[in-house]
């Protein structure tokens, strides 16, 4: 009997021993390759490593302005995306979910944006709003309708750059929120609504009394994920600015890229890498701690 039992426990640690593997090699070597590298001045090429102990992160801390400005960049956008990008997936959700014509049309189309590619998506963008002599599409369309006072170069501005930048990847990523709040609109038991309706309430008490209350763990889900998806972006940007990996549209990934591929500095980079991993942990845990006090409410 124990050697069954054996059997079976080394059988299970055979087929979960090739993920592991993978995480391992992949996930938690790389991590402590990096943490290592993090107290070194490293040029990406030789092999000498010059120990700086705290050096880089002290750098971070009190010297490096570029890097602040881009979380407050990253932080805007993330900021955007909460609101309007997660709205708007929250109504397009509640929409569909609705008895409407061409609903899983709609579905279909909803979800076109997300499984583009993030540099496809950003050079079509930038064809649509950069401006070459005021000949965009954009600025076409205002002139067209009457108001070329607000004919703009979008991208480089500096007041409308980082704007335009969030809006288009809040474009971009609207879909996964919109297929999320869609699954748990349709976990809502549909006699929640019948009772309602026979008890005499009308459309918004529905909406208000049934149908939010029951949705916030889902919002609280896709607002961890637009936290943690957004704050990381930077392809997209790639793609809309043309590589620019500083200024009023840079983001923390492109300020890392460009401490490696700018100044050779990797040991620095892996720095800034390992302080932006501990905003977005320390993020992470603040909404599993609200989540969690409201799930106890």
């Amino acid at each position: 009997m124990n050697l069954e039992k054996a059997k079976d426990t080394f059988e299970n640690y055979i087929f979960v021993l090739p993920a592991v593997g993978i995480f391992v090699i992949f996930y938690v070597i790389p991590f402590f390759w990096v943490f290592q590298l993090s107290f070194h001045e490293w040029d990406g090429i030789l092999p000498t490593k010059i120990f700086v102990a705290l050096g880089n992160f002290k750098e971070i801390f009190s010297q490096d302005s570029n890097w602040w400005q881009a979380i407050r960049n990253a932080g805007y956008i993330t900021l955007i995306a909460l609101t309007f990008q997660n709205i708007l997936a929250f109504l397009l959700a509640w929409a569909c979910d609705r008895e409407i014509r061409l609903k899983n049309f709609y579905r279909v189309i909803f979800f076109i944006p997300p499984v583009l590619s993030e540099i496809v998506v950003g050079m079509a963008w930038r064809f649509i709003i950069n401006d070459v002599g005021g000949a965009n599409l954009i600025n076409r369309m205002l002139i067209g309708i009457g108001f070329p006072q607000l004919v703009n170069n979008w991208l480089s501005d500096p007041k409308t750059a980082l704007t335009t930048v969030a809006l288009v990847h809040s474009w971009k990523g609207f879909g996964w929120g919109f297929l999320i709040f869609l699954a748990g609109l349709q976990t809502i038991p549909r006699q929640l609504y019948e009772a309602a309706y026979v008890d005499g309430a009308s459309a918004w008490q529905t909406f208000k009394n049934v149908t939010i209350p029951l949705m916030i763990p889902v919002a609280v889900l896709v607002s961890i994920l637009t936290i943690l998806g957004t704050m990381q972006a930077f392809a997209l940007i790639i793609g809309l600015v043309g590589g620019e990996l500083a200024g009023h549209t840079s983001v923390p990934v492109l300020r890392i890229l460009a401490s490696m591929r700018g100044s050779s500095r990797f040991g620095y980079a892996c720095a800034q890498g390992l302080t932006f991993g501990m905003i977005l942990v320390a993020i992470s845990f603040i909404q599993y701690r609200f989540s969690k006090k409201y799930r106890q409410d």
